[in-house]
């Protein structure tokens, strides 16, 4: 399984993001390129414990059970899934400034030791779900836009 963690796999998600556009429009969701790019920054911080976010009360009896849906599994993840309040984001910004912003995050990973993390839905998360979940996530918001 594919994972943030192994450098081709990461090369390959930063090739990807450096080709989004500005004018891009999602093929399904609400978010426009510049709110994607801020979503996916903020989850990255989030991983690499730049943020933190209080546990949610829905996660703590469905997170362990999503988390494992989604990392145990080869598919994709699902089109229009819920999103933590945190991440829920609005109006615009500096879009090239994001996307240098997401791809530093990405390069960090090579040197990631945030493990186990405590995520505010899926609750303590080992190193090898992190590594699934930030491709899972990257590749299924690259997929949003048509990257």
């Amino acid at each position: 399984m594919k994972s943030i963690f192994h450098k081709e796999t990461n090369s390959e998600l930063i090739e990807r993001i450096d080709k989004l556009q500005e004018k891009d429009h999602a093929q399904w969701g609400k978010m426009n390129t510049y709110q994607m790019l801020k979503h996916c920054t903020l989850s990255e911080e989030l991983f690499q414990s730049k943020k933190k976010y209080k546990r949610l009360f829905i996660g703590r009896l469905f997170g362990s059970t999503a988390l494992k849906g989604i990392v145990r599994n080869e598919k994709q993840m699902k089109k229009n899934q819920p999103t933590h309040p945190a991440f829920k984001i609005t109006g615009t910004g500096d879009f090239e400034n994001e996307k240098a912003k997401w791809i530093n995050l990405l390069n960090n990973y090579t040197n990631f030791e945030n493990s186990p993390l405590t995520h505010p839905f899926f609750g303590e998360m080992t190193y090898d779900e992190i590594g699934i979940f930030v491709y899972k996530h990257t590749d299924h918001h690259l997929r949003q836009f048509n990257r």
